[in-house]
């Protein structure tokens, strides 16, 4: 590794203690200081996770291809779901790797050029992540666990706060679970608190409960984002997928369940998946579908039908998407669908029927 950044030490006691440093406001006085605070209510953003960093045990250069590609195609947005482990590690993550931070900075240089919203959000924070293996400690419950997340986010808070919230927007902890509102509220006050005591005009954004996919009405006072989900049903988005467990035998249609009491359709995804979303962005929140998509087991005709239903709910309500992923098993890029004939495009099996899909929404 390369030299630990240096971070003050009094800057981070004084974190620790749930100051901030401009000023005693402490943690919800900063936090319902709305008039240092962006307006909530987001842009209709459109675009891709990119996921070089998603794991540490594959940690890799964002690369600048897939920037001018989504910017090609009229996407205006990245989400970088990231794992702290890409450059620390979780017995010592005060120490930070500036070589691999200087690829985060990288990917930032790219939207900027491409005029592509970068949105960095910690898919593995110190003390959670919704993918094996479970963190040593407990974010939700350990101490350590959050002064190490606030360290974190506090980083980036300090070194990014020179460019704009148009370009570059933080998504705090990816996908919650097993958390109640109270305690999640408790932990991304803290974050947002110790990100806005570097820099307090920074767009922030928080995943929505159960897995990103209910709303937080108890945040509103953060004047932050709110990111939601595109996976419902998950026979549909999620057919075959081995970290999943349903029954898989039945192929899924869609709609799906037509013939049966539990139909899943257009009408029952905007009441019960979506209504509580709208509800929140009619109060004055800012909600994005942060992820989403259809595996490539879902029959293509069957994921085109739902995710154009997804696409016309998103649209009618003015929320933008982030397609999980641009390349691999969910994306428009080498997703190695059995029953489709891809499109060479730049050496990649490129989906034309997908993104022409997208690209109309």
């Amino acid at each position: 590794m390369k030299k630990p950044e240096n971070i003050e030490r009094r800057n981070f006691i004084k974190l620790g203690l749930g100051l901030s440093a401009v000023g005693l406001l402490g943690a919800t006085g900063l936090a319902k200081a709305g008039a240092l605070m962006p307006k909530n209510k987001l842009p209709r953003w459109r675009g891709f996770n990119l996921l070089e960093k998603f794991n540490g045990a594959n940690n890799q250069p964002y690369r600048e291809e897939d920037f001018k590609m989504m910017a090609d195609w009229g996407f205006d947005f990245a989400r970088l779901p990231m794992s702290y482990h890409c450059w620390a590690k979780p017995d010592n993550w005060l120490q930070l790797d500036e070589t691999v931070l200087k690829e985060i900075d990288d990917a930032i240089a790219f939207g900027d050029k491409y005029n592509i919203h970068v949105n960095l959000n910690l898919h593995r924070i110190p003390g959670y992540c919704v993918n094996p293996p479970a963190e040593p400690l407990n974010l939700w419950k350990d101490d350590k666990a959050l002064d190490a997340a606030a360290y974190h986010w506090q980083h980036f808070g300090k070194r990014y706060k020179k460019i704009s919230s148009k370009k570059l927007s933080f998504d705090l902890i990816n996908e919650p679970a097993n958390v109640n509102e109270v305690d999640y509220v408790r932990v991304v006050t803290r974050l947002v608190n110790a990100i806005r005591a570097e820099d307090p005009m920074r767009l922030i954004i928080i995943d929505g409960l159960q897995y990103g996919t209910k709303p937080v009405f108890g945040a509103a006072n953060l004047n932050v984002g709110q990111s939601t989900r595109g996976y419902g049903p998950m026979q549909v988005s999620h057919y075959k997928a081995s970290w999943v467990k349903i029954d898989w035998r039945t192929p899924p249609t869609w709609p799906l369940y037509p013939d049966s009491t539990d139909r899943w359709d257009k009408d029952r995804l905007k009441r019960e998946v979506f209504d509580p979303w709208k509800k929140l962005a009619d109060q004055g929140v800012g909600v994005h579908v942060g992820e989403w998509g259809a595996f490539s087991h879902t029959p293509h005709d069957v994921a085109l039908a739902w995710m154009k239903d997804n696409l016309e709910i998103w649209k009618e309500n003015g929320w933008g998407w982030s397609l999980w992923n641009l390349r691999g098993g969910f994306g428009i890029l080498d997703s190695d669908r059995a029953d489709v004939i891809y499109e060479d495009y730049n050496g990649h099996k490129l989906d034309r029927k997908m993104l022409d899909l997208l690209k109309g929404y």
